[in-house]
């Protein structure tokens, strides 16, 4: 059984000189996956790159972007270097019909930047700078599967402007496993941590060697993944991103990114999918699906979680396809075809690609 150290250790360090500290006393009780721990000096150089590395990302959606009701006009979260010519990874929803981009270093300098990629998939985004960053040294790739549960790990999020500053803190990872999002997503692994932070949008999470191991998603209440009430972080990780940044860099998205979307916020309860939100104008409203219906089967194969969902309405070739839900409606079960669209086709499109 593993064990978590005290939440009153795990606070937020809002100094990398308290954060490399921290670790140093923390080392002797901290077990590796695959080796023992680096010597603190080793580390402490390694943490220390590393947060120069992130960067905060700002964003200005385009005129008329329907995702302003949601994320807002303005977004601003973090990023971090990947890049030697001035790449940057991100979380991707900041960059959903994207118009202007900026990135600010740790030292407060804000540079334009322009996107690379959005992926619906994975969730990540990439940004890049026009000009160059100043000799950053981009971070190595790390995976989420050499990281041992209870493992100490540092999260950074980065400046927003001159008076801001990169801010550090400590989090433990407490759990590893397949994430189902109500907004039609779905990973086979993601990291969770606590405790939490609240800006948490594109923040890196690094291990002990300095790597990348995941970019920040969301708060979560429930990081351990069992009935109690824990809070933390789900981080996208960067295990996701190797074999689909070829394809990132090269055409804005992966492939599985082009697959049907329905337009549906759907969640789980007691083995059935429930909608809670039907986006205006989307195929679901347009088929008449309602908030509160329930999902009982997807083209006639019955599905009782977001991931079985999700996984039968992607295995088919193409977006723009007819899908046959079978809901529950009130007492009256239906079966409403729907016309799922790319969902890249229903916004603006980013700036850049």
């Amino acid at each position: 059984m593993t064990r978590f150290a005290p939440r009153s250790y795990l606070h937020r360090l809002h100094t990398l000189p308290c954060l490399l500290l921290y670790f140093s006393l923390l080392i002797p009780s901290v077990q590796a996956a695959t080796s023992p721990p680096a010597p603190v000096q080793s580390m402490i150089d390694a943490l220390s790159r590393a947060s120069a590395a992130v960067v905060g990302v700002q964003v200005d959606a385009a005129e008329g972007a329907r995702s302003a009701q949601t994320l807002g006009p303005k977004r601003s979260g973090s990023g971090v270097v990947i890049g030697a010519d001035g790449l940057v990874l991100t979380i991707g929803y900041l960059l959903i019909e994207a118009q202007n981009v900026s990135v600010t270093t740790a030292d407060g300098k804000r540079f334009p930047a322009r996107v690379v990629a959005y992926d619906l998939a994975s969730g990540f985004g990439l940004v890049r700078s026009l000009l160059p960053l100043g000799g950053i040294a981009p971070v190595p790739l790390g995976n989420l599967k050499d990281v041992s549960l209870g493992q100490a790990m540092m999260v950074a999020t980065g400046s927003q402007g001159k008076d801001d500053e990169t801010d550090v803190a400590s989090t433990q990872l407490v759990g590893k496993r397949a994430f189902s999002g109500f907004w039609e997503y779905h990973i086979d692994l993601a990291a969770f941590t606590s405790p939490p932070i609240q800006n948490h949008s594109g923040a890196p999470l690094f291990n002990q060697r300095g790597e990348l191991v995941g970019v920040g998603s969301l708060l979560v209440m429930n990081a351990l993944g069992d009935n109690r009430r824990v809070p933390g972080n789900m981080f996208v990780p960067v295990d996701l991103l190797r074999p689909i940044l070829d394809e990132l860099l090269r055409q804005g998205m992966s492939t599985k990114s082009q697959r049907p979307w329905l337009g549906l916020s759907s969640a789980e309860d007691g083995g059935r999918v429930q909608v809670i939100r039907v986006n205006p104008g989307s195929p679901a409203e347009q088929a008449g699906i309602k908030p509160g219906d329930l999902v009982l089967a997807v083209d006639g194969s019955r599905v009782d979680s977001l991931e079985g969902f999700y996984k039968k309405l992607w295995d088919r070739p193409g977006a723009a396809v007819d899908v046959e839900l079978t809901v529950l409606q009130g007492a009256d079960v239906r079966k409403l075809i729907l016309k799922a669209v790319d969902r890249m086709s229903t916004m603006v499109k980013p700036a850049g690609i």
